[in-house]
């Protein structure tokens, strides 16, 4: 799936809307699409996106979208999948590992830690790079001032 996510909160924003979205009545048995966009601080176009891509499925009553609790969940997984650094690809799959009635729960969480920690590292490696870029940048800079001084 090489289609880009139209989502335009960084990963950090979405994790931390995702983590802290509760539906407004945690009785609510259905939500529109706005209810979710609001919800989660996302725009529609990121929903239906994933409704293109085959995430999601609401039911219609015409060319209204019914979301269910079903999808309200399935959505927060999808953007916690982003938040983690997952293409849609393996969102996909982490969605499918959960079975019909969650019997692969534990795949799931495999996964999870599977790919947290795949991220980790990268991103330590990049952090590495980064501080010899600025390492190298700092010397730099250092022995332009020291011969600038020695021309005045």
């Amino acid at each position: 799936m090489s289609t880009q996510d139209p989502q335009l909160l960084t990963h950090g924003e979405a994790a931390a809307s995702t983590l802290s979205a509760q539906p407004a009545d945690s009785n609510q048995l259905s939500f529109g699409i706005g209810d979710l966009a609001g919800e989660f601080a996302i725009s529609t176009r990121t929903i239906r996106f994933y409704e293109d891509k085959g995430l999601l499925a609401p039911l219609r009553q015409g060319t209204t979208r019914i979301y269910s609790r079903k999808d309200r969940a399935r959505l927060a997984l999808i953007l916690r999948g982003k938040a983690i650094g997952c293409s849609l690809s393996e969102i996909e799959h982490y969605l499918e590992l959960y079975g019909a009635h969650g019997e692969g729960r534990e795949e799931q969480l495999k996964f999870v830690i599977e790919r947290t920690q795949s991220e980790i590292e990268a991103l330590e490696r990049r952090r590495a790079h980064i501080d010899a870029q600025i390492q190298t940048l700092q010397s730099y800079n250092e022995n332009s001032r020291a011969s600038l001084e020695e021309l005045k």
